[in-house]
């Protein structure tokens, strides 16, 4: 087994085992608190310029099937377990996490304190990290180059996942046409349209607002993605002029970059919400859901302009889960209602943007 260390911008480094690719890698360390699915997290586009870890022991036991994939391959920097499985027994499995990481570059580390990292994390908030490979490695170089490299607040992801060209899906039995403006999306969300007959075209994030209202289209949807919204201006200047003019929804990085275009404010999270296990409380039915999230960023609620609601909060921290606006048809949230991985209990906020279209 080839060494691997992993190195914390306070200094913490760490021993273990090497599997994946035999290279360094650098990123934000996060923790993922989902008990499966690491499959639909590893490709997860929301990861880009993070180095993924699970909270769960062993990871691995179901090996990889290419039909849970949420983008087109791995989009982490890195990924960190206490335990990998490297011999996995399931009828779907195509491939190993190690043959996997190994296909797109990606290096992993297994054999370490999972529990204390996460513990650190909770503690400290998220920090730079990095993954070195090999036996000789000099630990305070290791440490400077963690806390050398950029923040993710100074990073510019979406570009390195988005699409570059507008892209279709059509709907087996199409009954709207909606324009999804791609900042990372994942394939269960766009999965979770289609089957309720919602056709759409994937725009990239700087795609000009002008050219999408040429189309005729019932209404708009803000993806999920990576990084600071602050930093995705296109994006808020696109979404000021499409308010409004159509039905709009917003998942994740969508529901916070809404809120900027209406000159909202937002903000980092100390360790972000990653699983899929987040309590969430809906005010208008009192109904407390178990919802499936990743993201480092939240809508500060108190900047909130006139004309929004707060429709659903996190019951952790109470961070904005969802909001709607009282005038114009509009409705985002900050979880994941397609999960994948993740409960189902929020599939309804597809069937709430289509009664939006519908009623339009």
């Amino acid at each position: 087994m080839v060494k691997a260390y992993l190195a914390l911008e306070d200094g913490t480094v760490v021993e273990g085992k090497a599997f994946g690719a035999e290279k360094d890698a650098e990123g934000e360390l996060v923790f993922n608190t989902a008990m499966t699915g690491y499959v639909e997290a590893l490709t997860d586009p929301s990861y880009k310029g993070q180095i993924l870890m699970m909270t769960y022991p062993l990871i691995g036991n179901y090996g990889v099937c290419r039909e849970d994939f949420e983008s087109d391959g791995v989009k982490v920097e890195g990924f960190v377990v206490k335990e990998l499985c490297r011999h996995p027994s399931n009828w779907r499995s195509e491939m190993s996490v190690d043959e996997l990481l190994k296909e797109y570059g990606v290096p992993g580390i297994e054999g370490v304190d999972t529990r204390m990292l996460t513990k650190k994390t909770r503690i400290h908030g998220a920090m730079k990290a990095v993954i070195a490979v090999g036996d000789d490695i000099d630990r305070e170089k290791l440490v400077e180059r963690a806390k050398n490299q950029p923040s993710i607040t100074e990073l510019d992801l979406v570009d390195k996942v988005c699409v570059r060209e507008p892209k279709r899906f059509e709907a087996e039995e199409q009954k709207f046409e909606v324009a999804l403006i791609d900042h990372g999306i994942k394939n269960s969300i766009v999965r979770q349209l289609l089957l309720r007959g919602v056709s759409v075209t994937l725009f990239p994030y700087s795609y000009p607002a002008e050219k999408i209202l040429e189309y005729d289209f019932d209404g708009i949807f803000i993806s999920n993605g990576p990084g600071d919204p602050a930093r995705i201006s296109e994006s808020v200047e696109t979404i000021k002029k499409l308010a409004g003019k159509l039905p709009l929804a917003g998942i994740c990085l969508g529901h916070q970059l809404i809120a900027r275009a209406f000159k909202a404010r937002t903000f980092k999270l100390k360790f972000g919400h990653h699983g899929a296990n987040q309590p969430v409380k809906d005010f208008e039915t009192g109904r407390v859901f178990i919802s499936s999230q990743n993201h480092g960023f939240a809508v500060d609620e108190k900047t909130l302009p006139e004309g929004f609601e707060v429709t659903q909060i996190n019951l952790n921290d109470m961070t904005v889960e969802g909001m709607r606006h009282k005038e114009i048809p509009l409705i985002s949230v900050q979880y994941h209602p397609e999960a994948g991985p993740g409960p189902h209990d929020t599939y309804f906020f597809f069937d709430e943007f289509v009664k939006m279209l519908r009623s339009y």
